[in-house]
């Protein structure tokens, strides 16, 4: 026979540990500093202009 399980007792373990990797999620999320989140800010507008400057050009003439 298995184990007898207290349902509120598991009812509340199961929220505080989806409780925790919600908190954990948002850690990671937020818990960055100013200077981080400018770098990663600024890493990602230089790709975004090294990638618009390897796009091809479209004139009318291709377009027909």
């Amino acid at each position: 026979m298995g184990d007898i399980v207290n349902l509120r007792r598991a009812r509340k373990q199961r929220a505080r540990r989806a409780k925790d990797e919600a908190a954990q999620v948002n850690r990671a999320a937020h818990g960055r500093s100013k200077a981080e989140r400018e770098l990663t800010a600024a890493q990602t507008r230089l790709e975004a202009v090294k990638l618009d400057g390897h796009r091809r050009a479209r004139d009318a003439e291709d377009q027909a």
